[in-house]
């Protein structure tokens, strides 16, 4: 409402149109003054200036005008006299999530929104969930769309009055309709304007039109490219001003590009339309408008808005409007408004229909008989409108057409527009029609040259036609009779242009020049699979429509002008039978495979019978059936002869149609139709007849007459396989009776043969069954309802996806030949089920299951198999065999022969198993022992005969079957059950002794196999005593596979040996000799990894990380010099790290630069190679596993130590902390002297002012350190030496994203961090999954991880000694605050495992002296390293101190000594900060302090391990993060007290100064005060996003996402980050940012920040994952989330309800975690052969 006017201005105008004699004139008046000034200017006003001028100026007075007084107080009373509205109506834009009920919902275009949908009962039942293309709406509400639970709690009308019943007050309802008619009326006229259209009188402007529009008009036809190009061609803008305008015409419809005088908008018109001719044949739409009518346009949109706003308030209103919208025009010879609207449809642009279609959807469709009216106008017009779509190139979901989902899938409206306006002839006229133009002279389709974007919009007219047939009458009037036997009779006039269509001819001689057209015939074919059905549904449902629906498609079928017998019928003779019947070759003559009327009536014969109308038909038996079965034949035959290669010269397009006869997709109504045609046959023609028949078609006839002889092989071949599809045919005919009305089954018990048959074949997953099984109207297979009975479920694990499994039971229905089968389904089934016989112990023989009974109208079927000719062919096939002619038969030939035998066995056994001998008259047995004309052979006596044959061993055991079968069925003749127990025994014995073989073998494989557990026990228990005996040897044993010394004495007790585990001071556990030979995967041959030896390297990717961050989304900047900042000291929230990860595999170093070579080479050539390796980045895969890798590690074996523990202990008694702290101060005082000396760039020696406060009077001499031992550093081969540089430079590259520099003096810095970096994150991993650490790391990550310890260590002997003695020197400063710098961060702005490993690693370089290479001994590295560490972890416990953390209060208990040293120092350390700290107990502190630093503890210990080489204590290798024990055995293996707090007393003399100078820090105190944010520790520890359970509420979440750059409501790919949760606008240009100045998606620029490139995102409506690992790679990854058969749905394809996989999820956090996602895109990408590029930075 406007709240911004005066409402007097409103209320008068209002008051003035109401008076005046002309109210439309005086409006139209207003609306000529007022548009022009608003709309359309010269320069245009802002959208809110525009929108507030509309409002005030326009709306609000017709507001006014329609509530007769204030709009806000004439509302308010509105709204006292109505409820909300029942049917929600929501109209769904392009990629909104909707949600159909499979067990509710009438038809699955029945829809509900989300919200809806969640407030329902349906979110418990079988719900299915898919993207909307936009254009329907929600039918919550619906009582005709649901069976039950038509509404959600929302719309539930419950006991209030309906606002269908609340009606308006007259005057009130008099002025909407008056006013609802006027603007109407203006809207349309506006809408529906054409170029050359002239302003109505009461519109004209008072001053001649200047102004006009060049308006640009969007289409399908041309690329944004292509339209961008034309506008820089035609209107002289630059790329971004066309861009702009291309963008706009593709969302809105159109667009004006020019404003100007009539001349130059006439030229830019012709200029585009040039333009773009040049480009497509087809020039653009453009079209010059006056200023004026583009301004009344442009109202006439907000009019639509308006009127949607209006109708919404009240249901009086919207059936005012209604009533308006459809009342017929005055004149008589115009359609009413709302018809003039959905003629114009195609004409309109994309924005205008878009509000047209809004306003059908909440008016129109919201009231059940404004609803009809409007249906029928829509079925009025039907035609046209389809005709409009047809030539449009706009899609669908933009059409008017789109509506007819709307009304014809509503049952009783459906009912009525078939009574009505006959909407099913309706529908078909406008095919025919649109088809008419492909009918040859024969009246039948032929599609050649046909427009296949023109007949894909027509095939969309079949869903309607679909939709009006979804619900059959229940009950049927006779004016329904009449309509619907009227639009049948126009449906068969379509069909009967389809009968016969596209008939082929066998080539013969040469190849077909041109592959024919096909395709169009059976897209066909494929809109009717679901049409046929349900025109003979709902003929089912009415006797009398299905007697006349059978007579009217037996007439259209006599009507057919197709019959291709042109001869005279000819006597043909077999058996002393004679057929009369017309001679046809199908391999001479034209045959189409095209025959919907036979199968139509085919199908309407079967439900005649079915349901007793057969009864009422006359003279049924008067059918020539032998006529109704010849193009069925013909068919079968056709498909027969392409299997056995007799039609190869007519190319690929004749068997791609076979392919689809007999395939999912159309066999219902093509193939399985014909069987059925050809069974009736059978069971009305004579069985010697219809077989001879079949011989006939087959044109086999001759070749089992005796007729042929002398033929050559190809021909012989030929016979052969077709002999074999002829039998294959007889059994299909005999034994497929799963057919409801062909026997008593149901539609479930059909559904349940399928499956079993697919399941057969091998495991299959739902979705494969689903796609393997034929869907209903309704898109349903029936699968749910049967898969229980017959099959068993298996789970997916991590991978892969749920399987089902038949179950045993089940295997009995098993059919070798059964139908569905294609050829290599059969030969898996066959191979499958024997191999599953004999696992089991039975013989292989493959017999056919008993059928169910056919129908007694189909029962004469049987005698097939007890005739003359069929003994007469089988007994020929098998004579064949006998008589060895191996060209003249085939192994398949037997086995389809012997099936059939079995089949007929099987039959007569059923049937005298179920009646006396006396009612059977199946005597297929006895036929079989009979004596033949033929040699006297009989069928019996052939099997027997063949049954030794070699080249029938596979049909060995099937033979045997048969000839068991024949005495049961004699014995079952003889009526003697006793002498079936004895013929059946004497049939046993070869079995019997079999089994007995087969059990000895088994006892004796019992036996041997008990043996070898009894030795096997044996040698165990001698090798554990000798274990036990020669334990030290063992302890000091690394894993298998790899040789050592031992080092220390065997006599050493268990007791000495635990002492020894210690990593340094002077009880430091010596370093073993190990001897490590390894295999280069590349040459493959062995080396020792040897310092002096050629280089050996391990594979390694080095990638920047921010796994462990603690402030997600912030990457700190790098400063150029290094100092104060990463990477010299690292930050304690570990916002960006540097990782480097290893798989394990070993090459020569001198193999991998070769390799490398050849890959640079190679891959230079590969398409789209840049997408899987960056090769300027020196990028490879590795040549074993393909991991990705950027580097390699150079492998340095550890020195082998005996530690000198006398000397230890002398020189412990001399060199305490507070000397080493002074020996340190002085050499690096010294060292900084000398550096001034000799290098005027070196910084000056900051660190010497306050020194003498701290070390007194007697300072030692700077070279004092090297008193207490000192050795030569070791030497490495040039190999070694040049690897190390390699990756160093490296991680310097990477880790500082910087460009490559080896001398740069930020080289070690990064290698150490990568160090440090690499063993946190190995812990984290640990930790996150309570392994013990060391016990449950992979080979892979221990190799890594000591070659990277290994390569950080040696960066030292490759780096400027004065500048790692610089950073040793400002790396100190944090710890002996005299040597800090004026940039030196306090104890809170470091992480101090970083600066432990940085301290370690440089601290050797201080013993560099001028000209000598020096480095510490084994007992000075080992104080070195202790009194560092326990420096280090000192500085840590006071961090931890300092920062607040949520450690629960300690209990009541009696206070320990390590309670009482925590409650010491927190005292001591609260007096140094002023009394900040909050007063906590001894216990509290305590805990809170284990707590924070046992991480630090695990990553020094695996630091120290790697390095020293020292044995961790037993406890560390098997007992888990949280057993009892870890943190005394921690402390043990690092040289501290259990008690930690005992370190401050132990070197109290020299912990003081440096306690109070610690606490000193500025920064400390504004940390204690809050002003600065500070890390909690423990760390937390970083894990993916927790999701929901049910996929739904991650839906719901997306539903209710709105990008926050565009106004515009669309929601496009709304995209979930996994690492943070943050919610992002993927794939969208509203989101595009800038990245080192290239324009990214948001989910590139997001990945920058969140994850430093590397990114893990869920697209939510595509239920997938996005893996990304910088702006030019990423892959898609299966989504965590399963249907309830365990498989994934990627783009919702199936839409079945989703749920948390929580294995997956987890596999997905550890891929996180490990930092494997680079390796996971490189493998996928790898495997993939990328043809087009994606571009992943616009993601």
């Amino acid at each position: 409402m406007a709240d911004r006017v005066k409402p007097s201005e409103g209320l008068q105008l209002s008051r003035e149109w109401l008076e005046a004699a002309d109210c439309r004139s005086q409006l139209l008046q207003h609306l000529k003054d007022q548009v022009p000034q608003i709309f359309c200017l010269k320069k245009e006003l802002s959208p809110q200036e525009e929108e507030e001028l509309t409002q005030r100026r326009l709306l609000h007075p017709l507001e006014c005008l329609l509530f007769g007084e204030d709009p806000q107080e004439g509302l308010e009373k509105l709204k006292q006299g109505s409820t909300s509205s029942q049917l929600c109506g929501r109209v769904f834009k392009e990629g909104e999530t909707v949600y159909s009920c499979r067990d509710c919902a009438i038809d699955p275009t029945c829809v509900l929104c989300m919200d809806c949908f969640q407030d329902s009962v349906h979110k418990s039942h079988r719900y299915k969930m898919h993207a909307s293309s936009g254009g329907g709406f929600c039918d919550c509400g619906d009582v005709e769309a649901w069976k039950i639970g038509p509404y959600c709690s929302k719309h539930d009308p419950g006991a209030a009055t309906a606002m269908d019943e609340s009606v308006l007050e007259p005057e009130l309802y008099e002025r909407a309709e008056k006013l609802f008619r006027i603007l109407l009326d203006y809207v349309t006229n506006f809408l529906v304007w054409e170029e050359d259209f002239e302003l109505s009188a009461e519109l004209q402007p008072r001053i001649t039109e200047s102004a006009y529009y060049c308006v640009l008009y969007n289409d399908e036809h041309h690329s944004y490219d292509h339209v961008i190009y034309t506008l820089q061609r035609s209107v002289n803008c630059d790329q971004a001003e066309a861009q702009t305008h291309t963008t706009l015409i593709d969302k809105e419809g159109r667009r004006a590009v020019k404003r100007g005088p009539l001349r130059s908008c006439q030229q830019v018109k012709d200029l585009i339309r040039s333009n773009s001719e040049h480009i497509s044949l087809q020039p653009l739409r453009v079209e010059i408008l006056p200023s004026t009518v583009m301004a009344h346009q442009t109202f006439a949109l907000c009019l639509g808005s308006w009127f949607q706003k209006i109708i919404g308030y009240s249901v009086g209103f919207r059936q005012a409007f209604c009533q308006v919208a459809l009342e017929p025009n005055a004149d008589g010879d115009r359609p009413c408004l709302i018809s003039r609207l959905m003629l114009h449809d195609a004409r309109m642009y994309k924005g205008a229909r878009k509000i047209v279609h809004e306003l059908i959807f909440c008016s129109m469709l919201m009231d059940s008989e404004f609803k009809r009216l409007f249906a029928i106008e829509f079925t009025k017009y039907y035609k046209q409108l389809q005709k409009d779509f047809i030539s449009d190139d706009h899609e669908r979901s933009i059409s008017i057409t789109a509506l007819s989902v709307q009304i014809f899938t509503v049952p009783t409206l459906a009912r009525q527009l078939i009574e009505e306006c006959n909407v099913i002839k309706v529908i078909v006229d406008a095919v025919l029609e649109l088809l008419r133009e492909h009918l040859d002279n024969n009246n039948r389709f032929i599609f050649l040259g046909y427009n296949s974007e023109k007949f894909s919009r027509i095939q969309v007219i079949f869903h309607d036609l679909r939709y009006i047939l979804i619900s059959k009458p229940s009950v049927w009037t006779e004016e329904l009779r009449g309509q619907f036997l009227e639009g049948f009779k126009v449906f068969l006039g379509f069909l009967k242009c389809m009968q016969g269509m596209e008939e082929v001819k066998r080539q013969l001689g040469q190849h077909i020049a041109v592959e024919p057209e096909w395709e169009a015939g059976f897209t066909l074919q494929i809109q009717l699979r679901h049409i046929l059905p349900m025109f003979q549904d709902w003929c089912s449902s009415d006797d009398e429509i299905m007697l006349q629906a059978f007579k009217a498609c037996h007439a259209a079928l006599t009507e057919c002008n197709n019959q291709p017998f042109n001869r005279e019928p000819t006597d043909f003779y077999m058996c002393k039978h004679i057929l009369h019947a017309r001679p046809y070759r199908v391999s001479q003559e034209p045959v189409s495979i095209h025959l919907p009327i036979s199968r139509l009536l085919a199908g309407l014969y079967v439900l005649l019978w079915k349901t007793g109308a057969i009864k009422r038909l006359d003279n049924p038996e008067g059918y020539d059936f032998v006529q109704l079965a010849e193009h069925p034949l013909h068919c079968v035959v056709l498909a027969a002869q392409v299997t056995a290669e007799m039609w190869r010269r007519n190319g690929l397009s004749l068997v791609s149609q076979v392919y689809y006869y007999q395939d999912v997709k159309c066999r219902d109504e093509m193939y399985d139709k014909d069987i059925v045609m050809l069974q009736i046959a059978a069971s009305k023609m004579d069985p010697n007849h219809f077989l001879m028949l079949i011989l006939l078609r087959f044109e086999l006839f001759e070749y089992f007459n005796g007729g042929c002889v002398n033929k050559d092989q190809d021909e012989l071949m030929q016979w052969n396989r077709l002999t074999e599809e002829m039998l294959f045919l007889l059994m299909v005919i005999f034994g497929e009776r799963y057919v409801p009305g062909i026997s008593q089954v149901t539609k479930e018990d059909v559904t349940m043969r399928e499956v079993i048959h697919l399941l057969c074949i091998e495991p299959m997953a739902h979705s494969t069954l689903v796609k393997s099984l034929p869907e209903n109207e309704n898109q349903e297979t029936g699968l749910e309802a049967v898969i229980a009975k017959v099959a068993t479920f298996r789970k997916p694990g991590v991978s892969g996806h749920g399987l089902y499994e038949v179950k045993k039971e089940r295997l009995m229905d098993f059919n070798p030949f059964f139908y569905h089968y294609s050829r290599s389904q059969r030969s898996k089934a066959e191979e499958s089920q024997k191999k599953r016989r004999s696992q089991e112990s039975n013989d292989k023989a493959l017999r056919p299951p008993v059928p169910p009974a056919f129908s007694p109208s189909f029962s004469r079927i049987v005698h097939l198999f007890s005739c003359d000719v069929i003994i007469h062919i089988l007994r020929h096939i098998l004579q064949r065999a006998a008589e060895d002619q191996s060209t003249h038969w085939t192994e398949a030939m037997i086995q389809r022969a012997l099936n059939l035998i079995g089949q007929a066995l099987v039959e007569e056994k059923t049937q005298l198993e179920n009646s006396s001998v006396e009612d059977v008259t199946f005597d297929f047995s006895l036929k079989a022992r009979a004596v033949g004309s033929e040699q006297g052979k009989s069928l019996f006596l052939l099997l027997s005969k063949i049954k030794g044959l070699p080249s029938l061993e596979a049909q060995k055991d099937l033979i045997k079957w048969l000839l068991q079968m024949f005495e049961i069925v004699k014995c079952l003749r003889e009526n003697s059950s006793s002498t079936v127990s004895v013929s059946m025994d004497t049939t046993r014995p070869e079995e019997s002794t079999q089994d007995k073989d087969k059990a000895e073998r088994k006892r004796k494989a019992e036996a041997a196999k008990l043996h070898r557990q009894k030795i096997m026990a044996q040698m165990s228990a001698m090798q554990k005593n000798f274990i036990e005996s020669n334990k030290m040897l063992y302890d000091n044993m690394p894993e298998p596979g790899t040789q050592e010394e031992p080092v220390t004495s065997s006599e050493s007790s268990a007791m000495e040996q635990r002492e020894l585990c210690i990593a340094f001071g002077p009880l430091r556990g010596p370093t073993p000799a190990e001897r490590e030979v390894l295999t280069c995967i590349l040459c493959q041959e062995e080396q020792e990894v040897m310092p002096l030896a050629p280089a050996m390297v391990l594979t390694a990717c080095v990638q920047r990380s921010t796994v462990l961050t603690q402030c997600r989304g912030r990457i700190p900047a790098n400063r150029s010099d290094g100092t104060g900042t990463y990477p010299l000291f690292m930050p304690p929230d570990l916002a960006v790290g540097t990782h480097t990860g290893s798989c394990g595999h070993v090459m020569h170093a001198t193999c991998w630069q070769k390799y490398f070579e050849a890959v640079q080479n190679t891959t230079r050539n590969r398409l789209h190679a840049e997408l899987i390796v960056d090769l300027e980045n020196g990028e490879y895969l590795c040549p074993l596993c393909k991991s990705l890798n950027n580097t390699v590690i150079p492998l340095i074996p550890l020195e082998p130590l005996t530690f000198n523990y006398e000397n230890a202990e002398i020189i412990g008694q001399h060199l305490t902390l507070p000397r080493w702290i002074q020996v340190l101060a002085a050499r690096i005082k010294g060292l900084k002297s000398v550096m001034q000396e000799n290098d005027v760039n070196a910084d000056g020696g900051s660190g010497s002012s306050g020194t003498a406060g701290l070390f007194g009077d007697g300072q030692p001499d700077f070279r004092s350190i090297l008193a207490y031992g000192i050795q030569e550093p070791r030497k490495f081969s040039d190999g070694i030496t040049e690897m190390l540089v390699v990756c160093a430079t490296t991680v310097h590259r990477v880790g500082l994203k910087t460009a490559p520099n080896e001398l740069c003096p930020r080289v070690p810095l990064m290698a150490w961090n990568t160090c440090a970096f690499t063993i946190q994150a190995i812990e984290n991993i640990l930790q996150e999954e309570d392994k013990p650490l060391f016990g449950s790391l992979q080979n892979r990550q221990i190799a890594g991880l000591k070659a990277i310890v290994q390569f950080a260590a040696s960066q030292r002997l490759r780096s400027s000694q004065g500048v790692i003695q610089r950073h040793f020197a400002d790396m100190m400063g944090v710890l002996l605050p005299v040597l800090s710098r004026k940039n030196t961060p306090s104890v809170l702005d470091v992480d101090f495992f970083h600066l432990l490993v940085g301290l370690v690693l440089s601290m050797p370089s201080l013993y560099q002296e001028e000209g000598i290479d020096l480095q510490p001994s084994a007992v000075s590295s080992a104080f070195n390293n202790m009194y560092i560490f326990h420096l280090v972890t000192m500085a840590h416990i006071l961090q931890l101190l300092l920062i607040p953390t949520d450690i629960p209060a300690a209990g009541d208990g009696e206070e320990t000594e390590e309670a009482r040293s925590a409650a010491e120092l927190y005292i001591t350390v609260s007096q140094h900060t002023g009394r900040l700290l909050p007063d906590l107990s001894g216990g509290s502190v305590a805990l809170k302090v284990k707590a924070g630093i046992e991480p630090f503890l695990r990553c020094a210990a695996l630091f120290f391990s790697c390095l020293t080489g020292v044995h961790p204590p037993e406890e560390l290798f098997n007992a888990s993060v949280t057993s009892p024990g870890q943190m005394e055995a921690l402390c043990s293996y690092l040289a501290l007290p259990f008690n930690i707090f005992q370190l401050f007393q132990d070197y109290r003399d020299a912990v003081s100064p440096l306690l109070q100078r610690w606490c000193g820090s500025p920064s400390i105190s504004k940390a204690l005060q809050g002003k600065i944010q500070t890390i909690r520790y423990p760390r937390r520890r970083n894990r993916l996003i927790d999701l929901p359970e049910d996929y739904s509420a991650l839906l719901n979440k997306a539903s209710h996402f709105q990008c926050p750059k565009s106004t515009i409501d669309e929601r496009k790919h709304p995209t979930l980050c996994l690492v943070c949760g943050a919610m992002l606008c993927s794939q969208s240009s509203c989101c595009l940012s800038q990245l080192d100045g290239e324009d990214v998606g948001a989910c590139t620029a997001h990945a920058a920040t969140c994850g430093a490139g590397v990114g893990m995102f869920l697209r939510i409506r595509e239920c997938e994952i996005v893996l990304m690992a910088s702006k030019t790679r990423g892959s898609t990854y299966p989504a965590p989330y399963l249907d309830d058969y365990g498989e994934t749905d990627p783009h919702l394809g199936r839409g079945n309800p989703l749920h948390l996989c929580p294995e997956r999820y987890r596999k997905l956090n550890q891929l996180w975690q490990q930092h494997c996602i680079l390796e996971e895109i490189a493998r996928s990408l790898e495997m993939v052969n990328v043809m087009f590029a994606f571009e992943w930075q616009l993601v």
